[in-house]
This record gives C-alpha cells, sequence and structure tokens, in this order.
C-alpha cells in the first residue's frame, strides 16, 4: 500500500478537486501519510495565478526531494498544464498531470504516465461528485473554464473553455452534503457567472439557486461574481432568500477605467462603485470583498491615485491586493511601460493599509450585533475553544468549549475585537 501527501496551493475549486483525488486515491488502496518521510507519493495541486505562484511550487517540490530522496512527487494543477514542456525534465518532478486529468491519479500513479490533456479540446463539465468531506462549509464546483480574455491572466489557459455542471448532478452533490450533515455550501468554480451560457437553450446563475433554494441545505454563498454579473434581478433574487449569505466577493482588478480598458475587462469604475453600492443597501452589513492589482503596465501615479480615492469611497469591506505578476504568453507581458518591482511593491503596500483600514471598519460596524454563526466541526487547536463563521463572512471566536456547539448554527453576540484582531463573540440562544 503507497502512502501519499498531497498539498493545495490556490483556489477554493483547487481545493476542493484535491479532495476528490484523495477520496478516489483512498478508494483504490492508497493511504494518506501523516509526514513526509513515512509518504512514497507527495501530491502538489498547484495554482498558476502569478509568476511567484508557479515559483513556490517548485520550491515546494525541491524542498520535499530534500526531507525524502526516495519520494515520487507529482505534480498537477495549473501550474502542470501551463508549464509542462517546461518541466518535463525537472529533476525534482517525476509525474505531470493536467488540470482535467488529476482525476485519473490513481491509475496514472500505477502506470508511473505523465498526461496533460489539450485544455481547449473539452467540452464537457467533468463531474465529480464528493463524498467524504471533512470540512464544516461544503464547496460545490458547478463551473470550470473562463470565456473571457483578460490580457494579464493565463487561467483560461489552464483550465478551457467555460463548461458549466448540470444542475441535477449539481443539486445531487447538494443532497449528498446535506445527508452527510453539512450546513452551509459554497458555490464555486473558475467564473461562476458563466455559469448555464454553454447550455442550450442557455441558462443563468438564477436558474441554478432557484432550485438551490428548494434542497434542505441550510445556508449558501456565492464566489467570485463579475460587476456586470450582479445584476437588479440576481440582486433582488438574493435579498429575500432565507439561505442566501450576504457575502459578495467583486472580481473588480481595478477601479480607473484606462486600466480596465487594457486588461480587456468590459466594466468601467462607476459599474463597480455602483454595484457595491446596491449591495450594502439592499442587504444587512455584507460583506463585499474584492481583488485589485496594481502596478499594471502604463499605470500612471494618477491612474493608481484613482483606484486609491475609488476604493476610499467604495463600499467594499476588504480588498486582496495583488502587485502585477507578468505571465508569458498574455498581451500584457508585451505591453510597453512595465512598471518596476519596486513601484509594484510600494503601491501594493500602501492600498493594503487602506484595505486593513477598510476591514477593520466593517467589523467595528458588527461589534454589538447578534448573528447567526456556523460552528466549526473542530475548536481552535491552540485554545480549544469555539470557533466559526457568520453568514457575512467573519470568523468569530467564541467564548466556550462545549462540544455539543460543533457543526451546529447558533446565535452569536458579536463582543470585541482583541490585539490579536480576533473578533470575540459569546453564544446568545442554543439552536441545535
Amino acid at each position: 500500500m503507497q502512502k501519499f501527501i498531497i498539498k493545495t496551493h490556490g483556489c477554493k475549486a483547487n481545493q476542493l478537486e484535491s479532495s476528490v483525488i484523495r477520496d478516489k486515491l483512498t478508494k483504490n488502496g492508497f493511504s494518506e501519510a501523516e509526514n513526509i518521510e513515512d509518504a512514497d507519493l507527495f501530491i502538489l495541486n498547484s495554482c498558476s495565478v502569478t509568476e511567484n505562484a508557479d515559483n513556490e511550487a517548485l520550491r515546494m517540490l525541491r524542498n520535499i526531494k530534500a526531507k525524502n530522496k526516495n519520494i515520487t512527487t507529482i505534480l498537477t494543477g495549473c501550474s502542470a498544464q501551463l508549464n509542462v514542456e517546461k518541466l518535463k525534465d525537472n529533476e525534482y518532478v517525476d509525474l505531470i498531470v493536467g488540470n482535467d486529468d488529476k482525476f485519473q491519479l490513481a491509475d496514472l500513479i500505477k502506470k508511473r504516465e505523465n498526461k496533460v490533456t489539450d485544455i481547449f479540446s473539452i467540452d464537457k463539465f467533468n463531474n465529480q461528485p464528493v463524498y467524504e468531506y471533512k470540512k464544516t462549509r461544503g464547496y460545490l464546483k458547478i463551473q470550470d473554464g473562463c470565456n473571457n480574455a483578460c490580457s494579464y491572466c493565463t487561467i483560461r489557459l489552464a483550465r478551457g473553455k467555460s463548461r458549466s455542471n448540470s444542475i441535477e448532478n449539481i443539486i445531487e452533490q447538494v443532497n449528498i452534503y446535506v445527508k452527510a450533515n453539512i450546513k452551509e455550501i459554497v458555490l464555486t468554480g473558475i467564473h461562476i457567472g458563466q455559469w448555464g451560457e454553454d447550455f442550450t437553450p442557455a441558462q443563468s446563475l438564477i436558474d441554478l439557486l432557484k432550485e438551490i433554494e428548494k434542497t434542505d441545505i441550510v445556508r449558501y454563498r456565492l464566489g467570485s461574481l463579475n460587476p456586470l454579473e450582479i445584476t437588479d434581478e440576481l440582486l433582488d433574487f438574493l435579498s429575500k432568500s432565507d439561505k442566501f449569505c450576504p457575502h459578495f466577493h467583486l472580481s473588480i482588478q481595478s477601479l480607473t477605467d484606462k486600466t480596465l480598458q487594457a486588461m480587456n475587462r468590459k466594466y468601467t469604475a462607476k459599474n463597480c462603485l455602483d454595484v457595491a453600492e446596491k449591495i450594502d443597501k439592499m442587504f444587512n452589513l455584507p460583506f463585499i470583498g474584492s481583488d485589485i492589482i496594481v502596478g499594471f503596465p502604463g499605470e500612471t501615479l494618477e491612474d493608481y491615485n484613482k483606484t486609491i480615492e475609488n476604493v476610499i469611497k467604495s463600499k467594499l469591506s476588504n480588498i486582496h491586493v495583488f502587485p502585477y505578476s507578468i505571465r508569458l504568453n498574455t498581451p500584457a507581458a508585451k505591453m510597453s511601460n512595465q512598471i518596476s518591482e519596486q513601484e509594484k511593491k510600494q503601491r501594493a503596500e500602501k492600498l493594503h493599509k487602506i484595505a486593513n483600514e477598510k476591514f477593520m471598519n466593517f467589523i467595528e460596524k458588527n461589534i454589538g450585533t447578534t448573528a447567526k454563526v456556523l460552528i466549526e466541526k473542530r475548536p481552535d487547536k491552540h485554545t480549544r475553544k469555539l470557533k466559526g463563521v457568520t453568514e457575512n463572512y467573519l470568523n468569530i471566536h467564541i467564548d466556550s468549549e462545549d462540544k455539543a456547539f460543533l457543526n451546529t448554527i447558533q446565535q452569536v453576540k458579536i463582543r470585541s475585537i482583541d490585539k490579536n484582531n480576533q473578533i470575540k463573540g459569546i453564544i446568545q440562544t442554543v439552536k441545535m
């Protein structure tokens, strides 16, 4: 019996896919090792959203080989899909497996075979039900790939064209999670706003959500959405739902029009600000997260300062800040007026500080309120106290060690935030 360790980098889709890989390997006679020294196989389900992500993948595989020279290293995920030719002779990579091939790992390991299928040759969603799931919230992949052509991004090259899972498959997975006593699901994918566009006739995300609303899942939340995909119709539908968690993540990337146009994004800064404003008005204390890239080629200080100005006045709750990373085989890599690494770092640090201030302000608005908190299946490993997540995506540390509350939803009074930025709460009323 071969023993494996699997490590995941990147998005929620990768995290879910790693659960599928783990499940398939154990059902095929493999077992999970507790440490590298005892493992026969090390599987890295990689990310390639930035150059640093690719470099981190190779650093990790090199370190694994240093700890166990006899281990077989397997690289899968986006970095494997994009860099197969460059990595096939790398001394730290024994097997390379593509994004759509990763679910065949058990056979590929036995054959010791590389396999990276041309991702653009794939037209159908590869449905992989999840039966063994250890986390408190169940990720549910509804879609793969992306039809956009953003000038900076390689993800569509690694994931292919948009492919939607069927409503029947999705509802079947929801019901599997319900039977497993999972209270919350997270709808994820590479571009979930494109779900249903490839059907005949085409369908929209609302069509799917209407069916999910009929199930016994207690609550659900959505992955990242393009601002133009958050329509008035969708907001009206979600605002009337008892199951939807008021947690939005806007795929913004910039808040200045010139940069958005250079990125080949099809909306304006005003579109983003208006959507965030509508969300803030229609929901009670909604979490509105976003991604913003700074230092994009040709981004002047005036452009950058306009993004800063718009961020400050926006209703965004938090921002993930990324300095622009040159990705080969993208139009942006060939653009003139590339920004220096030092300047990108400085711009990112300033925006990151503003993002922290906005997040702290959002937390302050929640202090003193009572929230529905899904208690995690496991207590904090250091304090043994309970912890959980609110509907609006705040992590709460709860003044209780009562294991009877694990994996239940409780009314929790949010009391304070401590010097370590941990949000503290106390259970108010018991609802098992």
